[in-house]
């Protein structure tokens, strides 16, 4: 990655943090039932039975409830695992999952490693982002493991990266591991994107 390029994605990185750690614990609750209506719309428009998704922290969009409700509700939610070699392990999301803290100091989950392939069989990929804009380009949190998940997929499902509101940008810096998503979902609606290239 270019220095430029690094120099604005940690900018935007560090503002992006900043808005949503002062983001008050109303707003993020009721921005909360929000988000896993747009989700489960998503899902209905999609037909999907099969999904993945992520265990939210306390400043993403709350992904948990929606999580809850598809697992109760009979769909085969996968959720990742991060490993040493920069990929995803994924497990099958269960009503009375556990958690433990990953290597980042994140949230994951415990269960059967289904290894870095499983994904491959969903209908539906929901990530996390730190922004998107609207080309498509999604800029992560800088570990790059959604990147290389994406970059190795061969057939792709429709992948949605869930923001907040105002995380739907003009612009983000790009570099060519960078990969883009299909749309994004927020609290307030489904944005479907171009793919960017």
């Amino acid at each position: 990655m270019s220095d430029a390029i690094d120099d604005e994605k940690r900018a935007l990185r560090a503002d992006l943090r900043e808005r949503r750690h002062i983001m008050s614990d109303a707003a993020r609750e009721k921005s909360a039932a929000a988000l896993t209506r747009q989700l489960d719309a998503l899902l209905e428009r999609f037909g999907a039975t099969s999904v993945s998704c992520f265990l939210s922290t306390t400043t993403e969009p709350n992904t948990r409830p929606f999580i809850n409700a598809a697992v109760s509700r009979g769909l085969r939610v996968l959720l990742p695992i991060t490993r040493e070699d920069g990929l995803l392990d994924w497990t099958v999301a269960t009503a009375d999952g556990s958690e433990i803290e990953g290597l980042f100091g994140l949230p994951e989950p415990l269960g059967e490693l289904l290894g870095p392939i499983a994904v491959g069989d969903v209908d539906l990929m929901i990530i996390p982002a730190a922004a998107v804009d609207v080309s498509g380009m999604r800029m992560g949190w800088g570990r790059g493991y959604f990147d290389k998940t994406l970059g190795s997929m061969r057939d792709a499902p429709p992948v949605y990266a869930v923001i907040f509101d105002d995380e739907l940008v003009d612009a983000v810096p790009r570099d060519v591991h960078d990969q883009p998503v299909t749309g994004a979902v927020t609290p307030a609606r489904i944005v479907d994107l171009p793919l960017a290239t």
